[in-house]
């Protein structure tokens, strides 16, 4: 075993790691250095536990190690950049199922010993970090269910479902109380078991009265409840590195849920309470979906021919370009048209996809350049110069009835108006409504033209004719 002063400077050196690899994903050209320095930090934390913290059950352990690095290379080699959500989705509850279970373990540990205010203290982080991993654990499942297609996106919306989780919140800290007292006995078991199924319950709830519009800043909020859960593990354990760690994760998350909700014009309480746009969380009416005109449908070989006449090109692609993995042909026509002068931009919303950065990500994969990729803050200002502006996949993140519809279920959210430009090119498979369930105006505009297709397929036939 190495000596506890290794071990110390060995986490101060992975804390560092991780704050720079932090710091590194806040920006593309430095996403994969960010990347390296997470992994070496990790490298650092693993050896420093193993020789200098762990003491026995190696055998344990190295089976754990095996059985789970080979499921983690298993999964990236074959998971889809398309299926990158609800990788991430169940990545955070196997965070949340770890917590879980090292706070039943902890418990139940007969060598473990504290006293007095001690032992509350350490009850207390011990019933902190199963309510919080057994949350983040069901919820990412439902999330997982969700993005995956496995369950609708419709909010699931039971009568008195706020006096529900109102009355599970005061069972959970009332179970909290018994807990806390009973242990302090030398019992405590039931309480806790009686929570951990409170705290699961919870969680489905809470992800299934989530609207599929909303599921970015559900990924993002898990994503934070992985890392209080993490942190309130380390409590428990007396790790210093979790404590730290976690608290990473967690405030980066909630601040990034902060920056999605923004993004949506949304406050975070009424995402957890219900659906996309609606103070009490309700669907879209079936009325939203109904159409509000005639299209204008085009064929590829007019967009490519609009495409290569024009100046100044916005795309702005959406979950549909994820699912038909059509990023390279994208990246393909991008530079067929700047080799014809065209000036070529990407317009990338917050919330599109199903995940932050999900654009960006595949974007990235398909090589196209950093400094033509803009948030929609740097760019929404351009529209009326812009002479076509290309939607794929997108819906949402492009109605205008965000600002042109106060009773909208997406009024007052932030869109990219490329309405404004001379012509809109949108590929959609059909007219069906986005995550929202409400129908997008912009498809009826005089200046809007259909695309209709896989993205793919459609995109391959605009390549071939420039």
């Amino acid at each position: 075993m190495i000596s506890s002063g290794i071990v110390t400077v060995s986490y101060i050196a992975a804390t560092v790691l991780f704050i720079l690899a932090l710091g590194g994903l806040s920006n593309q050209e430095t996403a994969r250095r960010g990347n390296w320095y997470g992994i070496a930090g990790m490298t650092i934390a693993l050896l420093a536990t193993i020789f200098g913290v762990v003491t026995r059950n190696y055998e344990l352990l190295l089976g754990a190690l095996v059985i789970g690095g080979s499921i983690g290379i298993l999964l990236a080699r074959r998971v889809q950049m398309t299926q990158m959500p609800e990788l991430v989705a169940i990545l955070h509850s196997l965070v949340g199922l770890a917590a879980v279970a090292v706070g039943f373990a902890n418990f139940m540990d007969p060598t473990v010993h504290h006293t007095g205010v001690e032992k509350t203290i350490h009850d207390i982080e011990t019933y902190l970090g199963i309510l919080i991993g057994a949350v983040t654990f069901s919820g990412s499942v439902i999330a997982f269910g969700k993005l995956s297609g496995r369950i609708g996106g419709k909010p699931l919306t039971l009568p008195g479902r706020h006096l529900f989780n109102l009355g599970l919140l005061i069972a959970s800290i009332w179970f909290g109380y018994q807990f806390v007292q009973q242990s302090a006995g030398g019992a405590g078991l039931d309480p806790l078991i009686f929570m951990t199924v409170i705290a699961l319950v919870f969680g489905i709830h809470m992800v299934m009265a989530i609207g599929g519009a909303d599921m970015p800043v559900v990924v993002s909020m898990l994503n934070s409840y992985s890392g209080w859960a993490a942190s309130a593990t380390g409590f428990m354990l007396e790790n210093d590195l979790l404590i730290v760690t976690g608290a990473l994760v967690g405030s980066s998350g909630a601040i990034l849920s902060y920056i999605m909700c923004r993004a949506m014009n949304r406050k975070f309480l009424s995402v957890i309470a219900g659906g996309f746009g609606t103070g009490g969380g309700s669907a879209a009416t079936s009325g939203d979906g109904e159409e509000q005109g005639e299209v204008v449908p085009i064929e590829a070989e007019e967009t490519a021919a609009m495409l290569a006449g024009a100046k100044e090109v916005m795309i702005i692609p959406g979950y549909g370009m994820a699912v038909a993995q059509a990023q390279h042909t994208v990246f393909e026509i991008t530079k067929a048209l700047r080799t014809k002068g065209v000036n070529v931009r990407f317009g990338i919303h917050p919330v599109a996809g199903r995940m932050p950065g999900h654009m960006n990500v595949l974007l990235a994969e398909a090589k196209v350049p950093y400094d033509i990729v803009f948030e929609m803050d740097e760019i929404n200002d351009d529209f009326p110069d812009v002479d076509v502006s290309v939607v794929i996949g997108a819906n949402d993140i492009v109605n205008p009835s965000a600002l042109e519809v106060p009773d909208s279920p997406i009024a007052g959210m932030p869109v990219l108006e490329c309405w404004k430009g001379d012509t809109t090119i949108v590929l959609k498979r059909s007219m069906a409504t986005g995550y929202a369930g409400v129908q997008n105006p912009l498809f009826f505009k005089d200046n809007t033209r259909m695309l209709f297709g896989d993205a793919k397929e459609t995109l391959d036939a605009v390549l071939k004719a420039l």
